[in-house]
């Protein structure tokens, strides 16, 4: 059993270091097992092959990161989001958690995100702001019904969306340091807030 666990650690961080140098599509899995020191039997038999070793490594980031923001989602509808005032910082508790979600295993999350191509996972960024999307979608129909006059502007919903996704990515990208990312993370999503606020509907066309 330890001869199985330590093959399965060696076979997981020469993948990192090779799908971090290469990305997953031009990873080569004989560099991979030979800096492992191992067949390519090895791979085959605790991972079932090439994408299975990447799933090993971003699976349960991946995971993380959809739970929070999912919860996040359900609670802004559970709160009645769309209707109250916001204030300064009421979302600051979600910019730290996810923050630190992204953070906790950074490589992880920058292979997911960026050097995924190729493998089952290379849309995560659009099944994020697809998600996201979804759930903007639903709060601002609840919020359009509590002003006369007012529609959804579908377009603004998925723009913000997509800005809400991408400025983490950005932060990844840009910062390696968590508290970092965070200093600009929280301005950023103030900022979303108030285009979600006075963009997410539109007049009524008569």
């Amino acid at each position: 059993m330890k001869t199985d666990n330590g093959t399965k650690e060696k076979l997981l961080n020469s993948a990192k270091e090779e799908f971090m140098e290469k990305g997953f599509q031009n990873a080569s899995l004989r560099k991979i097992c030979s800096k492992a020191g191992v067949t390519t039997g090895a791979v085959y038999c605790f991972f079932g092959d090439k994408e299975g070793l990447l799933t090993g490594l971003v699976e349960n980031v991946y995971q993380n990161v959809m739970h929070t923001i999912s919860n996040h989602m359900k609670e802004m509808s559970s709160d009645g989001f769309a209707a109250h005032m916001h204030e300064i910082g009421d979302h600051d508790s979600f910019v730290e958690e996810l923050v630190h979600t992204l953070y906790q295993d950074y490589d992880a999350v920058v292979l997911l995100m960026s050097k995924s191509a190729g493998s089952k996972f290379e849309n995560v960024v659009e099944d994020l702001i697809s998600q996201v999307e979804s759930r903007l979608g639903d709060l601002a129909e609840t919020y359009a019904k509590s002003v006369q006059g007012k529609s959804v502007n579908y377009y603004m919903v998925h723009w913000l969306s997509h800005l809400s996704v991408m400025s983490f990515v950005h932060a990844l990208t840009h910062f390696e340091d968590e508290s970092e990312a965070l200093k600009y993370m929280k301005p950023a999503m103030e900022h979303l807030i108030v285009g979600w606020r006075n963009f997410i509907l539109e007049d009524v066309e008569a």
